[in-house]
């Protein structure tokens, strides 16, 4: 091996797939077997860039060449840039080199699309496949899915891949074809009915048969672009909301559009990510995802775009306030659900804790709820003087001047959920 030309190499690719964000490795359950790796259920440690971005596997593209134009991709054909291409062999000695030096525990692999679809494909299963079969690699493997790339492939890969993912990219399909004329929305969609239907079939097949092989076992993934073109959010979310039900997808993963070129379709180069707005989106899934929450209840056409000012969950709070105050002895698990400030864990506490004694605002403290927000909205058995605000008309700025922002500094830290 050229260790120069491949320090090179990874420097490239490294760098050229630092865009994609959705590399959770979330949900493998793949045992050490006496092999390498242990991508158990104790998932995966990360670390973060300052900017949010996950680097905690091997994450590196096959290749920077692309026969694809997407003006909001660095890749793309016609940017003036350095170009590389790792071998197969090149990316399965960097991943085992990598792991017993104890740099990572698994692979992210992604790659610019080179002839076309299926050879691009057939060699990223290529390195999965030699990675099992050859060093019995037991760690973490993510491919990104190849639109266009064949069933039976997309079949392959999906038994030696923890994970696959296909991104969307462009919310909408109207602003895919604005950015991206070569490509097809439906290319995209259809190794995800590939692998949605595998899963299930493995699902089925594993009652009957123990022995049956695994299949994509963390599940599939996407990933859209915010803030390249014009979708509002409730669009965004809706999207989101589409492909967890009808697609079994694990995670829908924003990522707020860096400026790489000058474009009219675009926004400026100078134009800021919207980070602030990403971390809204994800608050929004958690609530459709863990909160009970409809898309059209976090937003709706009167109120198409997510409110910066504060979380989703409160925004919601405060344009119901007639489902205030809620008691938390006698409400039910899904209400108490929707209190702004308590979370899933402190909801099922609460549930618990209340079997035994009357809850009060200590015991809440103690149980983990933000009452800085919550107060506002509880009726406590024995009272609560919190409720009088409850229909001031200044309540938003009561909470907000009592909250501290935790995005005075956006960079500072990994945006958290709530």
């Amino acid at each position: 091996m050229n260790f120069d030309r491949t320090k090179e190499k990874l420097e490239i690719l490294a760098d050229a797939a630092k865009y994609d964000v959705s590399c959770s490795s979330s949900g493998g359950k793949r045992k050490n077997n006496g092999g390498l790796g242990d991508s158990s259920a104790s998932g995966i440690c990360h670390t973060y860039t300052e900017d949010g971005r996950c680097v905690s596997l091997l994450k590196i593209l096959l290749t920077n060449h692309c026969i694809y134009d997407c003006i909001y991709c660095v890749s793309r054909k016609s940017n003036d840039i350095k170009r590389a291409a790792f071998t197969v062999e090149e990316v399965v000695d960097l991943t085992i080199s990598f792991y017993r030096r104890n740099y990572i525990e698994g692979l992210f692999l992604s790659s610019g699309i080179f002839k076309d679809a299926d050879t691009t494909m057939e060699r990223l299963v290529r390195v999965a496949k030699k990675l099992r079969n050859e060093h019995n690699f037991n760690g973490y493997i993510h491919l990104k899915s190849i639109p266009g790339a064949s069933d039976i492939l997309m079949q392959e890969a999906a038994l030696y891949a923890d994970r696959l993912s296909v991104n969307l990219e462009i919310p909408t399909e109207s602003g895919l074809k604005l950015l991206a004329p070569d490509k097809n929305r439906e290319d995209m969609l259809q190794p995800m009915r590939i692998v949605q239907k595998g899963i299930q079939q493995y699902k089925d097949e594993k009652k009957i048969i123990r022995s049956t092989p695994k299949f994509a076992p963390a599940g599939q993934s996407t990933q859209m672009i915010v803030g390249a073109t014009n979708e509002n959010d409730l669009q965004i979310i809706k999207v989101a909301d589409h492909f967890y039900k009808n697609y079994g997808m694990k995670r829908v993963y924003y990522s707020g559009y860096i400026p790489v070129t000058s474009d009219n379709r675009l926004p400026a180069i100078t134009a800021e990510v919207p980070v602030l707005r990403e971390n809204r989106l994800y608050q929004s899934d958690w609530l459709m995802r863990f909160y009970g929450f409809k898309a059209d209840e976090i937003l709706d056409s009167n109120m198409p775009f997510l409110d910066l000012e504060v979380d989703p969950k409160l925004s919601w709070a405060l344009r119901n306030l007639g489902q205030f105050p809620v008691n938390l002895q006698t409400a039910d698990y899904k209400m108490i659900l929707r209190i702004p400030g308590i979370g899933v864990k402190t909801a099922q506490k609460i549930v618990s804790a209340r079997q035994f004694q009357v809850l009060s605002i200590d015991h809440l403290k103690k149980l983990g709820a933000a009452v800085n927000r919550a107060k506002y909205f509880i009726d406590f058995t024995y009272g609560n003087p919190f409720l009088k605000h409850l229909t001031d008309l200044n309540l938003r700025k009561l909470i907000i001047g009592g909250s501290q922002s935790k995005f005075q500094n956006q960079f500072s830290q990994q945006l958290t959920l709530f």
